[in-house]
């Protein structure tokens, strides 16, 4: 199936990591897109400046530089035309428009529907992983709506908990599938293969 090179948006709040990866499999060739638009939360986010290293700029959005609602329209105007919006690690509320349903994924590191909701990201998932004490994590990436980590699933990959683990070594083995599996789904719908209708994913 031919490839459409997506122009992709990516909405972050914190180091980068996840855009950088992206940035790096497109440069080798190995996913079907450009990153047109980078927005931060933060000013003073490490992402911000690594964006810029990298060669793209990033426009700052700061929540509380604005009432509710005009933060949505800021953030809904700042991606213009963009064929995917990619959640990188973008701890605000974005009420996501009607004319962007079905262009809005999220990664996140659990495998979902366990661990995620209102104030789950980064270390308070795996601390809860552990707390938890199952024997298995890893990432989803899925189809964002309007609730915190919800929306049909497009893909998740495990890894072991291991005896033994902190938060801060099972967040590095997460991190490690979460650089195998973004790209992948973004890849899946660059090809045509996956897309959001009536609320599912469906797959050809």
């Amino acid at each position: 199936m031919s490839k459409h090179t997506l122009r992709l948006g990516v909405l972050m709040s914190g180091g980068g990591r996840t855009l950088l990866n992206l940035q790096q499999r497109i440069e080798e060739g190995a996913l079907a897109a450009t990153i047109q638009t980078v927005i931060s939360t933060r000013a003073d986010a490490a992402g911000v400046e690594r964006a810029r290293q990298a060669g793209l700029s990033a426009v700052i959005i700061d929540p509380r530089e604005f009432e509710p609602e005009a933060f949505h329209d800021r953030i809904t105007e700042a991606l213009g035309d963009v064929d995917l919006v990619c959640m990188a690690g973008f701890l605000s509320f974005w009420r996501i428009p009607e004319e962007f349903y079905g262009r809005v994924i999220n990664i996140h590191p659990a495998l979902l529907p366990d661990f995620g909701g209102k104030g789950m990201y980064g270390h308070h998932v795996h601390e809860a992983v552990l707390a938890a004490h199952r024997v298995i994590s890893g990432c989803t990436v899925h189809f964002c709506d309007n609730e915190y980590d919800h929306g049909p699933i497009i893909l998740q990959r495990q890894v072991p908990v291991r005896p033994g683990d902190t938060p801060d070594t099972l967040a590095a083995r997460v991190f490690e599938q979460e650089c195998l599996a973004y790209p992948e789904a973004i890849q899946l719908i660059a090809e045509g293969r996956v897309k959001l209708e009536d609320g599912q994913a469906v797959f050809s």
